[in-house]
């Protein structure tokens, strides 16, 4: 089994790779794909994340990439509705579950959709990172599958704490979602 440091060494290839950006040989699919990794290498990810970032967005670079936070994206929407304030409030008061089914009210697809294609610009890779963190507001296969309405041409990088073996994701190696097939993983 290839270790971690080495699959991400491989993630800045695969962005070169002018099939990366056209998306062919994916058989017409999306371009989505996602980097899977143990949990507990989170910070690890997350620093690499910030090293491909800095390889490819420069003036002149024809590769850039914006990344989307899920769960910032999550606390911007929520003081955006002006409730941010009153959620630890609620939680103290009424419990999880109630904070649960209040903040699953708003925190739908199509609101973080709406963020993404607000923020797009002239970018021409995403990076999706937080899934760990926006759990259980938000569901990985329910972003994916709602993001190729907004996303058609672009391609999609989901970095995924958990395991995707092509099929199916499982947050955290623990959480099995619903099946997605339509990603393909970025690096064996």
């Amino acid at each position: 089994m290839v270790n971690l440091n080495a699959r991400l060494d491989q993630i800045i290839p695969k962005i070169q790779e002018d099939k990366f950006i056209e998306g062919r040989g994916l058989g017409n699919e999306i371009s989505f794909y996602v980097f899977d990794y143990p949990p507990e290498q989170e910070l690890v990810v997350r620093d690499y994340i910030k090293h491909v970032k800095k390889e490819f967005n420069f003036e002149g670079s024809n590769r850039e990439i914006i990344e989307f936070d899920l769960y910032k994206l999550l606390l911007e929407i929520t003081k955006e509705r002006r409730i941010f304030e009153r959620i630890f409030d609620m939680e103290r008061r009424q419990g999880k579950e109630q904070l649960f089914k209040a903040m699953t009210t708003f925190a739908k697809p199509e609101v973080f959709l709406k963020k993404i294609q607000e923020q797009i610009g002239d970018n021409n890779v995403v990076f999706l990172t937080g899934i760990g963190k926006v759990y259980p507001f938000l569901r990985s296969h329910t972003i994916l599958n709602n993001l190729q309405e907004v996303l058609d041409h672009i391609p999609v990088i989901m970095f995924f704490p958990g395991k995707y073996d092509g099929q199916s994701l499982q947050l955290f190696g623990k959480f099995k979602d619903d099946n997605y097939y339509r990603a393909f993983r970025l690096v064996d």
